[in-house]
C-alpha cells in the first residue's frame, strides 16, 4: 500500500509499505480520510521519543471495512466507520470504571501501532463507531478531535460555566469552542496571536476574540467580566506563558483545563491556586461514547469541522504536513484524503 511514511527523524516521504496484518478481533480498514494532529507536528519538529521512526503516523481517521478477523461481529464489508485514537484493553481499573481514554495499557494509532496515514490500517473492532449516513469522510475524520472538546465539556459540566475562554485558535481550540457553544450554549471567548485564526473563531460563533500579541489577555478578560475573571479557561496551547495567563484570567473558584502539550512547563505557584480555590484539570483524549457523540453532533450540523480545513490527496501528504507545520496564513488544519 501507499503511505505517508516517517522513516527516520526529520524525514517524511510517500512510500510503498506492506499491508498491515489484522488479528481475529480486528478489522482491516480502507482509509477514506485522516487528519494531521498537532501532536504529530510536535513529534516531527522536536524528534519526540513518543513517536519513534520508522512509523506510519495518523490517528484521526475514518474509512470503510475491507476485511475482518473471524471473531469480529457487528460489522460487514463496506461499512463506513470512524475510530477512536485510543486502543484500550477493557480489563484494567480505568477501563472498568469507563475511563477507557486512561487505560493503563492503552495504545495510540501512529504511536504504539501503525497509523492511518496509509491506504489501510488495522483496527480493533471495539474502537470503531458507525458513521451516520449523511456524514462525509471529510467531516467524519474530525470526530476524534471534536470528541476531545466534548470530553472537556463533560469534565467541567458540574462547574456550570457561563463564560469560557479558549486560549489557542488551532484545531483543538476551535473544536472545543464549538463543543461548549453547541452542548452548553455558553459564551466562548477565544484568544490567539494570529488575526487569521481569530477570524475563523468569530465565524464559528465566538462571543469575542482577543489578539494577545496586541493587547493584554488578562486585562481584556477582566474588562468583559466586570473585573471578576472568567469561569473556565481551556489552555489549548500549553506553554508556561499561556498556563500563567489562564490562572490569572480565571475567577476565584473557577477552573482551568490543560490540553495543550506544547511544552512540559512548571508554571504555577501554589498560593495562586489555594488562596482563591482555583482548580487545574488535565484532560486526555476521549471515551468511545464521546466519539459516538461527536459523530452525531457533526451529523446534526451544529458544528462546522470542514470550512476551515485544507484537504490534500495522499500523494501531496508531505505538503499537507509541512503546510500545517509552518502554519502559514490562515492554515489551521490539514486532512489527507484517500
Amino acid at each position: 500500500m501507499k503511505a505517508l511514511f516517517y522513516p527516520e527523524f526529520n524525514k517524511l516521504t510517500i512510500a510503498e509499505r506492506p499491508l498491515p496484518p489484522f488479528s481475529e478481533q480486528e478489522v482491516l480498514l480502507k482509509v477514506l480520510a485522516c487528519g494531521i494532529c498537532g501532536s504529530e507536528l510536535e513529534t516531527f519538529k522536536n524528534q519526540s521519543p513518543r513517536r519513534v521512526p520508522p512509523l506510519i503516523m495518523g490517528h484521526e481517521f475514518c474509512g470503510t471495512v475491507e476485511d475482518m478477523g473471524s471473531d469480529v461481529i457487528g460489522f460487514t464489508k463496506g461499512d463506513r466507520v470512524a475510530s477512536n485514537s485510543v486502543v484500550s484493553c477493557g480489563t484494567c481499573g480505568p477501563c472498568k470504571r469507563g475511563l477507557t481514554n486512561l487505560c493503563k495499557n492503552r495504545q495510540i494509532f501512529g504511536m504504539h501501532r501503525g497509523g492511518a496515514f496509509g491506504e489501510y490500517v488495522s483496527v480493533p473492532a471495539h474502537c470503531l463507531v458507525p458513521m451516520p449516513e449523511n456524514t462525509t469522510p471529510q467531516a467524519a475524520c474530525m470526530a476524534e478531535p471534536l470528541a476531545n472538546g466534548i470530553h472537556i465539556v463533560n469534565l467541567t459540566r458540574h462547574l456550570n460555566p457561563k463564560k469560557v475562554l479558549v486560549i489557542g485558535a488551532g484545531p483543538i481550540g476551535l473544536v472545543t469552542q464549538q463543543a461548549f457553544q453547541s452542548l452548553l450554549g455558553v459564551a466562548v471567548y477565544v484568544a490567539d496571536l494570529r488575526n487569521e485564526r481569530l477570524a475563523i473563531a468569530r465565524k464559528l460563533g465566538a462571543a469575542a476574540t482577543i489578539n494577545s500579541s496586541e493587547e493584554d489577555l488578562v486585562s481584556a478578560i477582566y474588562e468583559v467580566t466586570e473585573q471578576e475573571g472568567i469561569d473556565l479557561v481551556v489552555d489549548a496551547v500549553g506553554n508556561s506563558r499561556t498556563n500563567q495567563q489562564a490562572l490569572k484570567a480565571v475567577r476565584p473558584g473557577g477552573a482551568i483545563v490543560l490540553i495543550g502539550l506544547y511544552e512540559n512547563a512548571q508554571s504555577f505557584f501554589t498560593y495562586d491556586i489555594i488562596l482563591s480555590e482555583k482548580q487545574i484539570i488535565g484532560t486526555y483524549a476521549a471515551t468511545q461514547q464521546e466519539i459516538n457523540e461527536s459523530l452525531h453532533l457533526i451529523a446534526s450540523g451544529k458544528v462546522d469541522v470542514t470550512s476551515w480545513v485544507h484537504y490534500y490527496p495522499l500523494d501531496d501528504g508531505v505538503t499537507a504536513f509541512t503546510d500545517m507545520l509552518t502554519a502559514k496564513a490562515a492554515h489551521v488544519k490539514s486532512v489527507i484524503l484517500f
